[in-house]
């Protein structure tokens, strides 16, 4: 029987789910907009000469089911050992209401960065949790909201300690040989552009002969060994240096935590309570300090304040310190925070209390104990005194190494780095099977037999802590961390914060430059499979496979739609993408003998961290202005890169650019920098607009990095993880970051950048799958379609709202700059007042006042179909005509439906109404809300009462009342 392949095809195409306007609406759009095709509309939009002529080789895409098969046969190929290697990571248990109702909850996972508090209530409650876990575990203040591993945390302590204390007295900073190595590897990366002078030696025979403005240990050390380091803290204070403590922060329930013995800044990883090893992430790094270092700290601080009724309200605090407003002289260039890491680690705590943390950890080392008395009864020497959960077993030569191939026979990993010991790491998961395991393998390596029970070394055993290093100070007092223990009333909490925060569960948020498109649920559901998040990141290659074979097909993938020769995918978020490159680009001329070159040019309209990122890059910052259609000015480019053409490193674009323009002149002006001797770092944060329709490596460009949260559906997760993997030109390939660990004596090689190998290799699944599912046609309709998306709502809105810059053709990328400056002076009515208002209208604000002050940036994405992108026009238009109330004296100019945004329920249910509105203008301006409503959970909230007075844990719980 002869049947056509094309009957057995199977017709489930995915890019039909993810776009979102049908083919009928995607015509009546075009009808709008004047264009008869969807190509009529890309040729009026993307410069004809970088338009590409052939499709992308990626094939078609395939069916959810189908490439689930596919991925499960990928992920087979990694095997799953029992790793007991540490060295900062460790198998853990995720309470399964967590990765249910979190890790694996689009209402968690979907949300935005919380910039607009009053509509993130309950996510900047999760962070506040995570900020009081961290202040009270390590004994100090003031806590971030998280960072992005324990490596880059150090090296963001290591600059802070630089910043306060380094820059006019000594360079040096001095790191302790017992740090995690991979920490060590990082901060090697990060001193060198800042010109600090990194000197690795022992603690306990450092002599302070060299000035030092700072130092970092590691507590408990690498090896397990845990050091009172009082003494050596004192000597650095007394030399006018910082002292940086690397932490294990389940190991603070029992030990004396770093604040109480003089530690200034506390870093570490928050991964064993409750995150997958993943490979090596995405985790939520910590970072604590002293109040007097709270400006110059790294990343975002959540702070509580009041809203307009006095009512407690939770914000995001000292903003002033971030990158996209100080730009070059911002105290990080970091971007992505790990929220939606931070807030599992954070409900860990909530969910297992003070009491429960205890135990785990009192677990945890008994059971480290009764490993050490059995490894004595076989023979065996345990070079560490005092210990919270690592053994570092004394061995050499053929015992090392039968001792490593039985531990590979019982499909158990050991660390095994150093060439005379064997490093056991323990963890919650370790169970009495698990202890009887080790010890046979240990036995038969040495030729004996284990003639004694788990239960006989039991006998009198006890939590061994040096007497001067018991933790005597509670932790996680607060109510919240002692009400949640049954797991009704975990899931009930958990769904009340959720409740308070607007994700793509409820509606768009169309904020530009951050492309908060569909994050399908199948691109997301291997992540939870453990052959992905079991791994260790340092576990063996041969058990790693399946992420070899993932991840190299995914360099491919990203090498083929960018143009580039080489792609790593170490950089864990956009602001570490950023620094990799140019890193690359300054490697690459010092490799020529042109060390002299540092110069950056950025032009006005880059995106906000680049400067920052430059800085941290050791490189001059010079601006490029824009002309006034929001392109580069090309005679400006052409005078200062003339005028620098001997210390002309690079110049970083972003295209389109920031301004929501595909610039004609791109071609000339990767030309011009090439001539003067530079290279052009292409910033890929709108990357969205180009997929399918043309490449940064074929326009000129030599580095570029991908906001994988971005533009290849790795969700936003509140404002974290990220991934942002870069692409280089032939000539950079070298000097690609190095991974962790990893043996190389290439000069002018860029070490490595995360402190895992391939920075947060779980979630790069998504992408893979995201590609995998699209398919070169999907990949370039998604391009076409946010083109379209955008300039549907530029032209429906222009009326009502200038839209600031265009392309020539009259004509927006994947997304728009609405003008809305003239309202102040008319009418009183900013910027910020109408992106509150957008909240009563269920919606989320577009980007504020960036890249330009006193304007909205709106990028609708792909995903969002007709009815949805008339909803928001509908929202914006009649917002729109309470503006025009004002400016005709109907409403006040002060107490108007604008200015008092949002309103809460609370406020139109009070018996009192005094304002000169009614309430259903208030809460329903739109009849279609009555289907649907979402409410703020607080008014507008008081910012400057926030920063004056910053609090960033729990306040007690009679403030709530």
């Amino acid at each position: 029987m002869n049947t056509s392949n094309s009957l057995l095809k199977h017709d489930d195409c995915f890019a039909q789910r993810h776009i979102g306007p049908r083919s009928q609406e995607q015509k009546e759009i075009l009808n709008f907009l004047g264009f008869s095709t969807i190509d009529d509309l890309i040729h009026a939009t993307v410069p004809r000469q970088i338009r590409m002529t052939r499709s992308l080789a990626l094939g078609a895409g395939q069916s959810e089911f189908e490439l689930l098969q596919d991925l499960k046969v990928i992920a087979a190929e990694n095997k799953i050992f029992r790793s007991f290697i540490g060295m900062g990571y460790s198998d853990c248990i995720t309470p399964p209401v967590i990765q249910r109702n979190i890790l694996e909850n689009p209402g968690w996972y979907t949300q935005y960065t919380p910039y607009q508090a009053e509509i993130s209530q309950g996510r900047l409650e999760a962070l506040l949790n995570f900020q009081t876990m961290v202040i009270d575990l390590t004994g100090l203040p003031v806590a971030n909201a998280s960072l992005l591993d324990e490596g880059t945390a150090a090296a963001e302590a290591m600059a802070l300690c630089f910043m306060t204390k380094g820059r006019d007295t000594s360079k040096s900073f001095f790191v302790s040989d017992s740090c995690h190595p991979q920490t060590v590897e990082v901060l090697r990366t990060r001193a060198e552009p800042l010109g600090i002078n990194l000197i690795v030696g022992d603690h306990q025979s450092f002599n302070f002969k060299t000035p030092i403005f700072g130092a970092l240990l590691q507590y408990p050390d690498t090896h397990g060994t845990i050091y009172d380091y009082r003494a050596f803290i004192g000597e650095v204070h007394a030399a006018d240096g910082l002292v940086v403590v690397a932490a294990d922060l389940l190991s603070l329930a029992l030990l004396t935590p770093p604040g109480e013995f003089g530690a200034d800044v506390a870093v570490g990883t928050t991964q064993r309570f409750g995150i997958p090893l993943g490979f090596g992430g995405p985790h939520a790094a910590y970072f604590a300090t002293r109040e007097e270092f709270k400006r110059q700290m790294p990343g975002r601080i959540v702070g509580v304040s009041k809203d307009v009724d006095g009512k407690n309200a939770i914000r995001l605090a000292l903003q002033t310190r971030e990158q996209h407003i100080r730009r070059d002289k911002a105290t990080s260039n970091i971007c992505t925070a790990q929220v939606l890491l931070a807030v599992m680690a954070g409900m860990y705590a909530v969910y297992h209390g003070p009491q429960g943390v205890k135990r785990i950890a009192e677990q945890v080392h008994l059971k480290t104990r009764i490993l050490e008395k059995g490894l004595r009864k076989l023979g065996y020497s345990i070079q560490n005194g005092a210990y919270f959960d690592t053994l570092c077993i004394l061995v050499e030569g053929e015992l090392r190494s039968r001792i490593l191939a039985e531990a590979d026979h019982h499909q158990v990993n050991f660390r095994s780095f150093e060439a005379n010991s064997v490093g056991v790491a323990l963890d919650e998961t370790v169970s009495i099977r698990d202890l009887e395991n080790l010890l046979e393998i240990f036995a038969l390596a040495c030729g004996k037999q284990v003639d004694f029970t788990i239960d006989s070394l039991c006998v009198g055993m006890k939590v061994e802590i040096p007497a001067g290093l018991v933790r005597s100070s509670d932790f996680l007092t607060h109510l919240v961390f002692n009400s949640y223990h049954s797991e009704t009333e975990m899931l009930r909490y958990m769904r009340r914060l959720e409740s308070k925060d607007l994700s793509l569960t409820a509606s768009m948020i169309p904020l530009g430059s951050c492309t908060m498109k569909l994050n399908a649920t199948a691109e997301l559901y291997p992540v939870s499979w453990p052959e992905f998040g079991r791994i260790h990141p340092f576990a063996p290659g041969a058990q790693t496979q399946g992420y070899k074979t993932l991840l190299s097909q995914l360099e491919r993938m990203l090498a083929e739609i960018t143009g580039f020769d080489g792609v790593s995918l170490q950089p864990n978020a956009g602001s570490q993408g950023e620094y990799a490159g140019l890193l690359a680009i300054r490697n690459y001329h010092a490799s020529r003998g042109q060390q002299q070159r540092n110069v950056c040019l950025i032009p006005k309209s880059a995106h906000g961290t680049n400067p920052a990122t430059a800085a941290m890059a050791g490189m001059r910052i010079v601006v490029v202005e824009c002309d006034s259609n929001g392109n580069i000015d090309v005679n400006d480019l052409r005078t200062k890169a003339d005028a620098h053409k001997e210390e002309l490193a690079a110049l970083m674009v972003t295209y389109p650019s920031t301004h929501g323009v595909f610039e004609e002149l791109i071609v000339e002006i990767c030309e011009l920098i090439h001539q003067n001797g530079g290279q052009v770092y292409l910033d890929g944060a709108n990357m969205n607009a180009q997929v399918g329709l043309c490449r940064p490596g074929d326009y000129g460009a030599d580095v570029c990095h991908l906001n994988l949260h971005k533009t290849f559906a790795i969700p936003h997760g509140g404002g974290g993880p990220g991934m942002a993997p870069i692409g280089v030109k032939v000539h950079l390939v070298p000097f690609l970051p190095a991974r962790a660990l990893e043996v190389s004596t290439a000069k002018f090689k860029t070490g490595p950048v995360s402190a895992a190998p391939y920075g947060s290799a779980s979630v790069l699944v998504i992408s893979w799958m995201y590609i995998g599912l699209m398919g070169a046609q999907g990949l370039k309709e998604a391009s076409q379609i946010a083109i379209l998306n955008a300039n549907y709502i530029a032209k429906k809105l222009s009326p009502y709202y200038p839209v600031l810059y265009q392309g020539k053709e009259g004509t927006v990328a994947h997304e728009c700059i609405f003008d809305l400056r003239p309202f102040k002076d008319q009418t009183g009515v900013e910027v910020e007042d109408i992106a509150k208002r957008l909240m009563d209208y269920g919606f989320h604000a577009p980007t504020i006042s960036f890249p330009v002050a006193g304007t909205l940036m709106v990028e609708p994405t792909e995903s969002e179909g007709k009815a949805e992108l008339d909803r928001f026009c509908e929202a914006m238009i009649q917002i729109r005509g309470e503006i025009a109330e004002i400016a005709e004296g109907k409403a006040d100019r002060v107490n108007n439906v604008l200015k008092n945004a949002p309103h809460t329920a609370e406020q139109v249910t009070r018996s009192e109404w005094f304002r000169p509105y009614s309430r259903e203008k208030a809460a329903y301006p739109v009849p279609a809300m009555r289907q649907f409503k979402f409410w703020p959970s607080v008014g507008r909230i008081n910012n400057v009462l926030g920063d004056r007075n910053l609090v960033c844990a729990c306040p007690p719980i009679e403030a709530y009342i």
